[in-house]
């Protein structure tokens, strides 16, 4: 059994490149919700060195709140924006002789994503417009994984580590009780019974079928480095083999 283990970085955090040895693929901020163009840069360079896969983490453009907003825009607009970030940080990869991988919206993008079947389509445009070899990265079972499919892309199923479920498969919004999983042996538990089982206990009790191909690990917690080792020894434990090449 193989998983792929993800992070979002070039969001500001100081342990970006310690991460970057213990995740296999990047999910690079493109300037909207964080980072700019030296930060995505570096983490190129950090990704190249450790042997991860490089991949774009466009947002709503939301500075100010760190792309947790919701916006209501024209799917044209999202293309558009999307098509722009992603492009940005392919340019870049490929001046360092890497190669852009996947795309793995972020927040409040990637949660609307999720549920609205037109903003699911105007990202997967936008991501075969770039290259219709690049995976996309979605919640697993979401509107976005159908609008990918429907469109021709490879896709990768994420679920989240520390992250509650509701019972239709969507996440806990981070403002509702339940929302984040802080133990970490609830959350290691958790994402073992989503690789091994398919299935996660949502915030009413009932059992969530889904299918995990990748794991989100949240970089930017203060216990983010101490839970990726741990979560790391868990699989090697359980004989999973952790890769991008699942």
């Amino acid at each position: 059994m193989k998983i792929d283990l993800n992070a979002d970085l070039g969001e500001g955090c100081s342990h970006d490149r310690e991460l970057l040895q213990l995740v296999t693929s990047a999910n690079i901020a493109c300037g909207f919700h964080a980072g700019d163009a030296q930060t995505m840069l570096q983490s190129v360079r950090w990704a190249r060195e450790f042997g991860v896969a490089i991949g774009a983490h466009p947002s709503f453009p939301d500075r100010e709140n760190f792309g947790r907003s919701a916006m209501q825009l024209p799917p044209e607009t999202v293309f558009a924006q999307v098509l722009y970030q992603i492009g940005a940080l392919k340019a870049l990869a490929e001046s360092e002789g890497g190669e852009l991988t996947h795309v793995k919206p972020h927040g409040m993008l990637y949660n609307q994503a999720a549920r609205d079947g037109q903003l699911a389509d105007a990202i997967a445009r936008a991501v075969k417009a770039v290259s219709p070899e690049l995976l996309l990265v979605g919640l697993a079972g979401s509107e976005s994984i159908r609008a990918a499919q429907h469109h021709g892309l490879r896709t990768r199923e994420e679920v989240f580590a520390d992250r509650g479920y509701q019972a239709d498969g969507s996440l806990v919004p981070r403002n509702q009780p339940g929302a984040m999983i802080e133990e970490e042996e609830q959350a290691i538990s958790r994402t073992l019974s989503m690789v091994q089982q398919g299935r996660i206990a949502s915030v009413t009790g009932e059992w969530v079928t889904l299918r995990a191909q990748t794991v989100c690990l949240h970089g930017d917690g203060p216990h983010a480095l101490t839970f990726a080792r741990r979560l790391r020894d868990a699989f090697a434990a359980q004989h999973i083999a952790v890769s991008s090449e699942i």
